[in-house]
Parts: C-alpha cells; sequence; structure tokens
C-alpha cells in the first residue's frame, strides 16, 4: 500500500553532515529520513524555497522535457529499501500509457516538487527503515535515531547550503 508523504523540511545529520530530506506521513506523525547528496539537496531546497536560477538546473530541464512531449508525471513512489539504499520510480502518463522509470528518491522527489505530484512511499519501506542501522557504530546510531526522534517541528526546514 501506498501511504503519501509531505516534504517536512530539510536538515543537515549532525554526525555525518550529509543533508537529509525528511519526509512526513500527512496522515499521522510518521517521518521518514532520506539521505542524499549535497546537489541533490541543493535541488530540492532551491524549490522548496522557490528560488529561480538564470539557466535551467537539470529537473527543471527534465519537467520541460515531459512538458514538451506531453507527458504528466502523476505521482512518484519510493517504493523499496535494499541494503540502506532507497528506490523510488517516477509514474509518468504519457499518451495514455502509464511509464514506470526508476530514479533516486532525491531526483525524484526534485522532480515532484517542480511537476506539483505526489509523493508516496510504500508502506513496506517504512516499516523496514524503522529497523535501519544508520550509523556504522552502534552508539552513532542510537544517538541519531534519539536524535530525529526528538526533533522539534521548528527545527525542520532550517537548512543551508
Amino acid at each position: 500500500m501506498e501511504i503519501e508523504v509531505k516534504i517536512k523540511g530539510l536538515m543537515i545529520d549532525p554526525i555525518s553532515n550529509l543533508p537529509i530530506v525528511i519526509l512526513k506521513q500527512v496522515d499521522s506523525d510518521t517521518v521518514l529520513p532520506i539521505w542524499v547528496g549535497i546537489f541533490e539537496a541543493n535541488a530540492i531546497a532551491l524549490q522548496v524555497e522557490k528560488i529561480n536560477t538564470p539557466r535551467p538546473m537539470t529537473h527543471d530541464l527534465v519537467k520541460s522535457l515531459l512538458e514538451s512531449l506531453h507527458a504528466k508525471v502523476e505521482k512518484i513512489v519510493i517504493t523499496d529499501l535494499k541494503e540502506s539504499t532507497f528506490y523510488a520510480l517516477l509514474h509518468i502518463e504519457m499518451q495514455g500509457v502509464t511509464l514506470h522509470v526508476d530514479s533516486r528518491p532525491s531526483d525524484a522527489i526534485a522532480i515532484a516538487l517542480r511537476t506539483g505530484s505526489p509523493i508516496f512511499v510504500e508502506e513496506k519501506v517504512l516499516a523496514q527503515a524503522k529497523k535501519i542501522d544508520i550509523g556504522k557504530e552502534a552508539g552513532e546510531s542510537d544517538r541519531l535515531k534519539k536524535w530525529l526522534e526528538n526533533l522539534d517541528p521548528d527545527d525542520l526546514g532550517k537548512y543551508e547550503m
């Protein structure tokens, strides 16, 4: 079953200094943190903050290509979690046919933001993510899990590149 989520914020992991996209389940307080690369986080942050760039970024180019082909992103779905790596699919409707295109979740999220498409996570991914070992060492993992659990909603969205 697919569960709709919204972007709650972007943060920096205090342990690894990597960007994290925080997805929040629409009808509950369940959150899903996804670690992303700095460039992908920047692409997401630009769109969240509604900052226009002088030239199209890669995700803007994808949006323009889809529009030129009269294709529409119906939704994006984070479909799987294998060995601490998330997987996603873009569901693109074109000429009455739905195409499923493999994507990194960060790219899929950046495209969804640009196209106004909903974001979903498979229920099994949420269940698996609760069991994931986030850190390399047990102490790091426990500390990061505790940090994520105790996040103040006011802290979400305070993201600086």
